[in-house]
């Protein structure tokens, strides 16, 4: 196996390239794109060191590890509490040997532990990983992190309700027609950055008013900022499908999707809780659902969580891993 030359690129010098190679993997996911991880490391990298390592055959880019280093620990760029999946991104075929040279770098760099977190339970990276490490003197042990619920979506709405257990047919019915009795329904779909950033104060408004859970992850330092500046980036490159939706014109809930490679992505969501006895808070993300349907999604990523509705929807788990590395 021919090691890859890996090298320490400045960002924006890599981040055409990393688009494209985005591209040719299989489920790409929103929170390693450059334009996230440009605006993450802006809110929230800190006093720590950003290492944007690149694996090349020639000049070839093969792999993108972006990391942040301090002292001998380094970890992939963002959050588990902010960004729900992380990763490297590897052309198919080529992740045994970018890790490899990807771990051999860092060894001799003096780099002790490696933390990926937010690795999904279908990533290349999971088997490569494991499969390089010994070479470089690294053991790597894996624990169960999160479960992230899905849900696979067919071409009709008939089909897609025809998959659901009877109960939660009868239910979403039920709960359809109760919310088409409230009023003039009307689902609108934002992805312009402009429009956008203006319902963003609705979202905040919706978010703190549904849960206190959601009040105190707003009032965290650089999250209001973060989300300015991160909705409209997300927008700029196509990668955003904003919900909002309306009884009689009134804002009752809002849901913030990104969208990529016919995927879905679920990242928040608020509702108003005067009109629970509507239940506008799952009826939002069903008639994104249909939305979705219509518009030829193939699935509707819940992310992390197992909150009861995303079942109830017909989501179906995945395992989210953190794999640990030390020397």
């Amino acid at each position: 196996m021919t090691a890859l030359e890996v090298r320490d690129e400045p960002f924006d010098q890599v981040r055409g390239e990393w688009t494209g190679l985005l591209a040719t993997v299989p489920a790409p996911v929103p929170f390693v794109t450059p334009a996230w991880q440009r605006v993450w490391l802006d809110h929230f990298q800190g006093a720590r060191t950003l290492q944007l390592l690149t694996a090349r055959d020639g000049e070839r880019l093969i792999g993108v590890a972006p990391l942040l280093v301090e002292g001998d620990r380094a970890e992939l760029v963002g959050h588990y509490s902010i960004c729900d999946y992380m990763d490297v991104v590897v052309t198919p075929g080529f992740e045994q040997q970018f890790f490899a040279s990807l771990l051999a770098r860092l060894a001799d760099a003096g780099v002790h532990t490696l933390t990926l977190r937010g690795i999904r339970q279908w990533s290349a990276a999971l088997g490569a990983v494991a499969a390089a490490a010994p070479a470089a003197g690294f053991a790597c042990a894996r624990d169960d992190e999160a479960l992230s619920p899905s849900v696979e979506l067919p071409g009709s709405w008939d089909e897609y309700l025809a998959r659901l257990s009877k109960k939660d047919r009868h239910e979403l019915r039920r709960k359809l027609r109760r919310l088409d009795s409230g009023g003039t329904v009307d689902l609108r779909v934002v992805t312009e950055p402009a429009e956008a950033f203006e319902l963003l104060d609705t979202l905040f408004h919706l978010m703190r008013i549904s849960s206190h859970h959601k009040e105190e992850f707003l009032a965290r330092p650089g999250m209001e900022p973060f989300f300015r500046e991160m909705v409209p980036a997300m927008a700029h490159e196509r990668m955003l499908r904003f919900y909002l939706l309306t009884l009689d014109g009134q804002p009752v809930a809002s849901v913030l999707n990104f969208d990529l490679a016919g995927v879905l992505y679920m990242y928040n969501s608020g509702y108003d809780p005067q009109y629970a006895h509507y239940g506008v808070g799952l009826m939002s993300k069903a008639l994104l659902l249909r939305d979705a349907v219509e518009n030829g999604r193939s699935c509707v990523d819940f992310l992390r969580g197992d909150e009861a509705y995303k079942y109830d929807l017909g989501g179906t788990d995945q395992q989210v891993y953190q794999l640990t590395l030390t020397r």
